[in-house]
């Protein structure tokens, strides 16, 4: 197990250095931060100041040595935009992101869970074909389009839901529901597929013989061993909701992670951007390697593989 743990772990550290490779050149050729902060109406002697004053006159290399270099002094860079430190941002809005990204893996995980062990109880029945469809309507929907009906019919027509905002924790019901409906198809299918699969296995036979309940043989045997693959797909899951949030908390006005991601690239925040994009990331990296030891953990065959 500690073999398969660092070699994971080895992974992940050869992913995040690409990454910040990819992500620090990608934004800086992408366009020129200096004119984009000094204004359209600037003159080009006030972008070359500019330029010369944050240094982006340097070579890319030398601009990328000296992000990395501040990043093992725990200096996660200033923001052109906002004036204050990246890492005072990240920490102010991080729990507001994670707050809408925990509750809508939670719609994910119960409705998948739902459709797709009812989906399996009776395949080719009418649930099934009920559950199929509601994946395939949920995977084809936008996030954005379900966001503004969400609002229109639950927040303006009916007035049930606030619209916008993140006071309470009612401001996250609509948010969530639409951040956690993108997600559920693939869990719905996982574990259709699973349930299907061992409850037409030999030991589920056995139990039925041998006079087990049926909620039993459901929920002790075989929903717990159909799981194994849908773990992973949680734990990257959440890795997508805290970094995928720049859409619904801009429908929603929710002042997270996204929003944050989303005013920065209009504002040519170009340290805020690319240390968030490295941020999403690592946290992305680190959620697929607990998910993959998990499930490690519950199945040694992962193990040897």
């Amino acid at each position: 197990m500690l073999q398969f743990i660092l070699k994971r772990l080895g992974l992940g550290v050869a992913v995040a250095i690409t990454v910040s490779i990819a992500t620090f050149m990608l934004l800086n050729m992408s366009g020129d931060p200096a004119e984009m902060l000094a204004g359209e109406d600037a003159d080009q002697e006030t972008v070359e100041e500019i330029r010369v004053q944050y240094g982006f006159d340097r070579p890319l290399y030398e601009q990328y040595g000296a992000w990395v270099a501040r990043l093992a002094q725990g200096d996660f860079g200033e923001s052109l935009y906002w004036k204050k430190p990246v890492l005072d941002l990240f920490i102010e809005r991080a729990p507001i992101t994670l707050q809408l990204a925990i509750a809508a893996l939670t719609i994910t995980t119960v409705v998948g869970l739902l459709l797709g062990v009812l989906a399996a109880l009776r395949p080719n029945g009418w649930l099934d074909r009920f559950a199929l469809s509601f994946g395939t309507a949920a995977q084809a929907i936008p996030n954005f389009w379900l966001g503004l009906m969400m609002i229109i019919l639950l927040g303006v027509m009916i007035s049930i839901f606030p619209v916008s905002g993140d006071s309470t924790w009612i401001h996250f019901v609509l948010p969530a529901f639409v951040l956690g409906m993108s997600a559920v198809p693939q869990v719905l299918r996982l574990t259709r597929a699973g349930m299907i699969e061992v409850l037409g296995s030999d030991y589920i036979r056995t139990a039925r013989a041998k006079g087990f309940q049926p909620n039993q043989i459901l929920f002790r045997h075989a929903l717990r061993n159909a799981l194994l693959p849908v773990v992973s797909v949680l734990a990257i899951q959440l890795g997508y909701k805290l970094g995928g949030s720049v859409v619904t908390e801009s429908v929603f006005a929710i002042n997270g992670l996204g929003r944050l991601a989303y005013e920065s690239i209009l504002g040519g925040d170009v340290p805020t951007v690319q240390m968030l994009v490295f941020m999403f990331a690592l946290i992305f990296i680190l959620l697929t390697m607990l998910g993959d030891i998990l499930n490690a953990w519950l199945d040694p065959r992962v193990r040897v593989g």
